[in-house]
């Protein structure tokens, strides 16, 4: 009966790994539909952000 039990936790834990592994992809293709010209004004962006910030 234990030996069922390490089964049930081993799957469990494999099922967890692919999951995240399932997430992990999906951001990653997100991510990845910008455009360059988009990539490039939000950097714009977060760069003139950052020197109104400055002291």
């Amino acid at each position: 009966m234990q030996s069922n039990w390490w089964k049930a936790l081993g799957l469990a834990g494999l099922a967890s790994v692919v999951a995240t592994g399932a997430v992990i992809a999906r951001n990653e293709r997100q991510r990845r539909a910008y455009s360059p010209d988009e990539i490039r004004e939000r950097l714009h962006e977060r760069h003139a952000r950052a020197e109104q910030q400055r002291p």
